[in-house]
C-alpha cells in the first residue's frame, strides 16, 4: 500500500521518537544558554559536587586503580593541545598552516624526529636525512589528537611509525581547533560553516598533500585515516585522478562509506527525516558545540560515563576494549567542532544508501513528479581508484557494511578483519599494538615509497578468512563478487585485458597465473614474486604453441610456393618474438623457450617494424 505524502514519511513510532529527541535537543540547548552566563565559581562547584558524588558511589578499588594511574592519566586528559601531547613522550612536534583553494587555513602537524634527531634535517633537501612521508587524519568530529592522546608509547601509532623511521604528517579538517580561521568568512557567519564533505574531498585532502609534498620534497606518501579520514580518501582519490599518483596505498582503519544506519530508532528516525529538521535543531554552524560546556561542568569520570551511554545508545558499542584509565584519558579530547551540514552530509549518505556528494536540491516533501528520472546526484566514483588499498575492519562495528563497501571498491582492495574490535578501538584499544600495527606495517613495508602505477599487485594481497571462505576454491577473478585482488596495470580496463586475451593466446596463461596461489591470511604481506605456474599447464601451453606456430610456418611454405608462379611476391620478417618478463616464455618462428615468468608481464602482437620489399620473380 502506499505510503501518504509527507506524513507517510516516517511511521507513527518513528514520529513519537523524534518528537522525544528534539526535546532533548532544545533542552540541551537551553542548558547551555544558561551555563554561557554562569561565573567561573559556580562552574567549579558544580565540577566538585559532581567530583564527591562520583567518589561517594564509586568503589574503594576503583578509587585506588585511579590514584595509580592519575599521573599519566591526568597529564594526558590536561594537555592542551598536540604539541604537549608530544612532548609528554619526549617527541618533537612541528606545526604548520596550508591555506586551501577556498581559503581556509588549515593546521597541520609534523612528527618527523626520533628522541635525539631533533637537530637533523629530515626530507629537506639533499642535505637531510630522507624518510619515507606518511598522512594521517582523524574521523567526523575530532582532530588531530585523538592520534597521540594515549597512556602508553606502544599503542601510539605516530609514534611507533616515527620510530620505524617514517615522517609522520597529521592533518585536520576545516572548522575544527586547529583550522577554524578562513581569509573570507568569520566563524561566527554562516558562510563559514556552509562546508561537506565534498569540501573536504575537493579542497582539504588534495591540497593538505600538496604542501606536504612540495615541504617534504618527496614525489608521493602513503595515507592512513580513520572513520570518515578513510571517507574522505576514498571520495578526493575518486575524483582527483592525478593524485592517486601520489598516494603510495591506502591504508583504512575502521572504514566508512555507506553505513546501513544506526543502532537506535531515535537517530534512525532523524535519519530519514527531512534534513530542514536537523537544521531547525542545531542550527546551520557548528554542530554538538555545548559538549565542551559538559566537559568543563562534569567530574571526568561522569563525563566517561555519559559519552559511554550516548555511544550505546546511538551505535550499540560497549567500549569493553579500551580500559578506564584510557578512556579518562582520551575522551576529553575526542570532540572537535564540524559543521551541522557535513552531518546532514552523512544523514543523507545512509537514507539513500549511496556514498554520495552533497544533495542541495532537495525535494518538496508534497512533490507528484518522479523526481528520480529526472534528477540523480552524482555518486564519488570510488571504482577509480588506482591508488592500493588496504581495509582493517573491526567484527563488532555497526558503521562498517564490508560487503557493500567492497561492490564499490576497486577489484585491487585487500581487506582484513579484527573480529571483536568496535569502532574507536582502533585508536585506543588495549591490544592495538599486536592486533592492528602489524597490519599497518606490513601494507607500508608492501607499497610505500613504490611507484604502483607501473607495478602488477596481482599476489600481493592477504585474503581473509572469513571473505575467502565465501568463494570457492579454483574461481577465478572475474567470478569473484568481492573486490579483493585482481591484475590492475596502469587502468587497464577489463575489456582491454578480454580483447588482449583473444588477440594473444598466452593471455590467458598470465591471467590464470595471477590467480595460480593466494598468500596465506598469517603472511606478512611483502612484496612476492608470482607464483609458479604448475609444470603441466606450462608444457600444455607451450605445445599448443608449438602446433600453432608449425601450421603457421606450413602455410607460410605452401604461400610461398603459391606466389613464385606470379610476378611477383613479398615476404614479412618472421622474428617478432611474444615476451612475457626478461626471462619468460618466448614465442619466436616455431619454437619456444621457457624461463620464469616475470611480474611485469607484457605482450606483444606483430611487430610495427615490418620491412616490405619486393622480390623478383
Amino acid at each position: 500500500m502506499a505510503r501518504a505524502p509527507f506524513i507517510g514519511r516516517l511511521y507513527w513510532r518513528e514520529y513519537i521518537a523524534l518528537l522525544f529527541s528534539l526535546v532533548f535537543v532544545f533542552l540541551e540547548g537551553f542548558i547551555r544558554i544558561i551555563t554561557l552566563g554562569l561565573p567561573q565559581p559556580i562552574i567549579r562547584f558544580c565540577y566538585n559536587r559532581s567530583r564527591n558524588a562520583f567518589n561517594i558511589l564509586s568503589s574503594s578499588q576503583g578509587r585506588q586503580a585511579r590514584s595509580r594511574q592519575s599521573s599519566i592519566v591526568s597529564a594526558v586528559a590536561n594537555a592542551p593541545d598536540f604539541v604537549d601531547l608530544c612532548s609528554l613522550f619526549g617527541y618533537y612536534a612541528e606545526e604548520h598552516v596550508v591555506q586551501t583553494g577556498d581559503g581556509y587555513l588549515l593546521g597541520l602537524h609534523r612528527l618527523g624526529w626520533r628522541k635525539g634527531e631533533e637537530g637533523l634535517r629530515v626530507n629537506a633537501g639533499d642535505a637531510g636525512i630522507r624518510k619515507p612521508v606518511i598522512y594521517m587524519h582523524h574521523g567526523l568530529l575530532m582532530n588531530s589528537e585523538v592520534w597521540v592522546c594515549l597512556t602508553e608509547k606502544k599503542r601510539c601509532l605516530p609514534f611507533m611509525l616515527v620510530e620505524n623511521g617514517y615522517d609522520v604528517w597529521l592533518g585536520n579538517n576545516r572548522g575544527n581547533k586547529y583550522s577554524k580561521k578562513s581569509t573570507r568568512a568569520s566563524p561566527t557567519s554562516n558562510a563559514f560553516w556552509d562546508f561537506s564533505m565534498d569540501q573536504f574531498a575537493f579542497h582539504d585532502i588534495p591540497d593538505s598533500i600538496d604542501y606536504i609534498l612540495r615541504t617534504t620534497s618527496q614525489p608521493s606518501l602513503s595515507y592512513i585515516g580513520f572513520s570518515q579520514g578513510t571517507a574522505q580518501a576514498f571520495a578526493t582519490l575518486s575524483i582527483h585522478p592525478t593524485l592517486n599518483d601520489k598516494v603510495d596505498v591506502f591504508v583504512a582503519l575502521a572504514p566508512a562509506m555507506s553505513p546501513a544506519g544506526l543502532h537506535n530508532g531515535v537517530v534512525d528516525a532523524l535519519i530519514k527525516a527531512s534534513p530542514d529538521v536537523l537544521f531547525l535543531a542545531f542550527g546551520r554552524r557548528s554542530i554538538l558545540s555545548s559538549a565542551t560546556m559538559w566537559q568543563a561542568i562534569l567530574y571526568p569520570p561522569i563525563f566517561v560515563r555519559l559519552i559511554d551511554m550516548s555511544l550505546s545508545f546511538l551505535f550499540n558499542w560497549t567500549s569493553k576494549n579500551i580500559s578506564a584509565h584510557q578512556k579518562l584519558a582520551a575522551y576529553p579530547h575526542l570532540y572537535s567542532f564540524t559543521s551541522t551540514k557535513s552531518v546532514v552530509h552523512w544523514f543523507q549518505i545512509i537514507r539513500n544508501r549511496c556514498f554520495q556528494m552533497y544533495d542541495d536540491d532537495l525535494q518538496a516533501p508534497l512533490s507528484l513528479g518522479a523526481s528520480e528520472r529526472y534528477y540523480k546526484v552524482a555518486k564519488f566514483p570510488t571504482r577509480n581508484i588506482k591508488t592500493p588499498i588496504f581495509l582493517v575492519f573491526g567484527g563488532s562495528d555497526s558503521l562498517v557494511d564490508i560487503n557493500v563497501m567492497l561492490r564499490e571498491l576497486p577489484k585491487h582492495t585487500i581487506v582484513k578483519e579484527i573480529p571483536h574490535f568496535e569502532h574507536l578501538d582502533f585508536l585506543w584499544a588495549e591490544h592495538v599494538e599486536t592486533l592492528v600495527f602489524p597490519q599497518v606495517f606490513n601494507a607500508l613495508e608492501a607499497y610505500a615509497a613504490r611507484d604502483h602505477s607501473k607495478q602488477r599487485y596481482l599476489t600481493h594481497g592477504i585474503l581473509d578468512h572469513s571473505i575467502r571462505s565465501k568463494h570457492p576454491a579454483g574461481s577465478s577473478a572475474d567470478d569473484l563478487s568481492s573486490p579483493l585482488t585482481a591484475d590492475v596495470s596502469d587502468g587497464e580496463s577489463r575489456a582491454n585485458r578480454t580483447a588482449s586475451r583473444s588477440l594473444n593466446p598466452c593471455a590467458e596463461l598470465v591471467h590464470h597465473t595471477s590467480l595460480a596461489r593466494l598468500p596465506d591470511p598469517q603472511e606478512p604481506m611483502t612484496p612476492t614474486s608470482p607464483s609458479p605456474v604448475p609444470n603441466t599447464l606450462i608444457q600444455k601451453q607451450v605445445n599448443g604453441l608449438r602446433e600453432k606456430a608449425r601450421a603457421s610456418s606450413l602455410g607460410r611454405i605452401g604461400k610461398r610456393r603459391h606466389e613464385r608462379s606470379g610476378s611477383t611476391s613479398s615476404s614479412r620478417s618472421t622474428d617478432s618474438i611474444a615476451t612475457f618478463g626478461a626471462d619468460g616464455i618466448r614465442i619466436g618462428t616455431g619454437k619456444a623457450t621457457l624461463g620464469g615468468i616475470s611480474n611485469n608481464a607484457s605482450l606483444s602482437s606483430t611487430d610495427p617494424s615490418r620491412s616490405h620489399s619486393k622480390r623478383e620473380q
